[in-house]
């Protein structure tokens, strides 16, 4: 996989551009399964390889469903099931808050917690443009021509809402939503509907989020650190809420996912049972 920053332009509507291509590694079992974990934002997928993108409702599901080829994939709060049983390459991009509706027409809220497939937002194009891509012989040019596409799709000059860009660098932080919103000058109704609009979902579920890629982030890199220090590090109210959320959030509990040891933090490889290896 190779990632890099999207041009300055882009900035204000995608945070991360990237390439994967698994096909050159060894062929996985037939039934292979992963775990995706919530990062909280907004991505944009193109699989260039011939098999869909398979969705399960749980590791241990009898059959699952094609989600395309060209796919948005919503901000969540937990855990989704996908396929891996086939090698495949892909384009994408992590979208920043506010993206959707100058991207997709839509409010985040309306994307939230699912996958649409692109044609229904854009139309035959969707197809057109990964085809396109599958043509391209390096990622780097895949990329480029992904960062054209997204370009040419979105406004010139049009900023996130200040009270919403506001709320997401407090949030950043650890700061109190209830505080948060009362400074904003907005009636908590009102608030929260315009962050949902923008990022897909609401205060407290993004910043519960924030909090589980902290501790998600530090339970990967550092093996020996106790579930109790991470748990208050982290700043939940003692080991067995931290144990609550992150189940919640990962469909398996931090001893679970320790003993997983996924290559990649957000994407943990499923066995029969439904854990880890």
């Amino acid at each position: 996989m190779i990632q890099r920053l999207p041009s300055p332009s882009l900035r204000p509507f995608v945070s991360l551009l990237w390439a994967s291509d698994d096909t050159v590694q060894a062929l996985p079992s037939e039934d292979a399964r992963e775990r995706v974990l919530p990062t909280g934002a907004m991505h944009l997928v193109f699989r260039l390889s011939s098999e869909p993108l398979w969705l399960f409702d749980d590791a241990a599901a009898a059959s699952g469903s094609a989600a395309g080829h060209a796919i948005v994939g919503g901000a969540r709060a937990s855990c989704y099931v996908r396929g891996v049983a086939t090698r495949s390459q892909s384009v994408g991009a992590m979208l920043q808050p506010g993206a959707a509706l100058p991207l997709f027409g839509v409010s985040a809220a309306e994307l939230a917690g699912r996958h649409t497939r692109l044609e229904e937002l854009w139309g035959p194009v969707a197809e057109v443009i990964r085809e396109h891509l599958a043509e391209l012989q390096s990622p780097e040019a895949q990329l480029d021509y992904f960062e054209s596409v997204l370009l040419q799709r979105l406004p010139r000059v049009r900023g996130l809402h200040p009270a919403i860009a506001e709320a997401l660098e407090r949030l950043s932080v650890g700061s109190d939503v209830r505080g948060i919103v009362a400074d904003s000058g907005y009636s908590h109704r009102h608030f929260i509907a315009l962050f949902e609009g923008a990022v897909g979902l609401t205060p407290k579920r993004y910043a519960r989020v924030l909090r589980f890629r902290s501790a998600l982030a530090r339970l990967a890199a550092e093996p020996r650190v106790t579930l109790a220090e991470l748990a208050l590090a982290a700043g939940y109210g003692d080991q067995a809420h931290f144990n609550r959320d992150f189940r919640e959030m990962a469909g398996l509990s931090p001893t679970e996912y320790r003993g997983a040891a996924p290559r990649f933090p957000h994407h943990v490889a499923c066995t029969k049972n439904g854990f880890g290896r």
